[in-house]
């Protein structure tokens, strides 16, 4: 299902997002929708692909997710471009944080999702086709990472991805598949995160060490799964597939100190 009425409902909201474009990312019913934050000029810019969480890119009244149009307006303002990539809507999906068996899989679709979208990217006359990075979050971020391992280098003949980052993804699966990374990676978590495992993912980067490219994570005290969030109070929610504990509830919301850090580190990174 395409969202021509969510493009509509994007466009209405663009009042303090000028920059935001509601483009498709292919032909056909391969197509993606995706949503571009592009900063004034011609360029060439550096460019970012976004990946989103398990509950999609848009919000139910089919704009996108606050969280996302915050970062899309913050990085284009410090001229970098930012492709956010809907993933579950072409395909007819909705949220996917409670459901277990995916049709829509990190290590898979989602993978070539970003690969379509740093092709694309790479095909834009205002894109630098050598700095195309990746950001992800939760389930995005679980993409981003399997995207930037050895393995999975390029083969299409086109400058491979500049660096990535990473807000709380789970790293069970790609500890287990001792994963390392083969392009700059910074991982950013929260310790109390009941969603996903700060310390799972420290014993995963550590374990890459010596056999990676450059690695980091930062862990904040204190903050909660999607501790990024603007304006968004602490609460609970349930019934999810996945969470640390096994039992379906977990806590999301933001963590002021933890976000003002992240968007430093975030911004340097990306624009190195």
């Amino acid at each position: 299902m395409r969202f021509a009425l969510a493009a509509l409902a994007l466009i209405a909201a663009a009042g303090t997002a000028p920059a935001a474009e509601v483009i498709d990312v292919g032909e056909g019913d391969a197509a993606l929708n995706s949503v571009l934050y592009r900063p004034q000029g011609a360029g060439p810019f550096p460019v970012i692909v976004g990946l989103h969480g398990c509950a999609g890119l848009l919000s139910p009244n089919g704009q996108i997710v606050r969280r996302f149009a915050d970062w899309g307006e913050r990085l284009s303002r410090q001229g970098l471009a930012v492709l956010f990539i809907d993933s579950f809507t072409p395909r007819g999906l909705g949220s996917q944080c409670g459901v277990r068996e995916r049709k829509v899989r990190s290590d898979r679709e989602r993978l070539a999702d970003a690969s379509a979208a740093r092709r694309w990217l790479q095909g834009q006359n205002w894109a630098n086709k050598n700095r195309v990075s990746l950001l992800g979050w939760s389930s995005g971020a679980i993409a981003s990472l399997w995207a930037v391992r050895p393995r999975v280098i390029p083969r299409d003949g086109m400058p491979d991805f500049r660096s990535a980052a990473a807000f709380y993804p789970g790293c069970r699966r790609l500890s287990t598949a001792a994963w390392s990374a083969r392009i700059p990676t910074l991982i950013l978590m929260g310790r109390a995160d009941d969603w996903t495992s700060a310390s799972v993912c420290e014993q995963m980067v550590a374990g890459a060490r010596g056999r990676s490219a450059q690695a980091s994570i930062v862990v904040y005290p204190g903050a909660y799964h999607e501790f990024d969030r603007p304006d968004y109070p602490v609460r609970v929610v349930t019934g999810l597939a996945n969470s640390a504990d096994g039992s379906g509830r977990a806590h999301v919301g933001t963590n002021e100190a933890a976000r003002a850090d992240a968007i430093m580190r975030v911004s340097e990174w990306l624009s190195r």
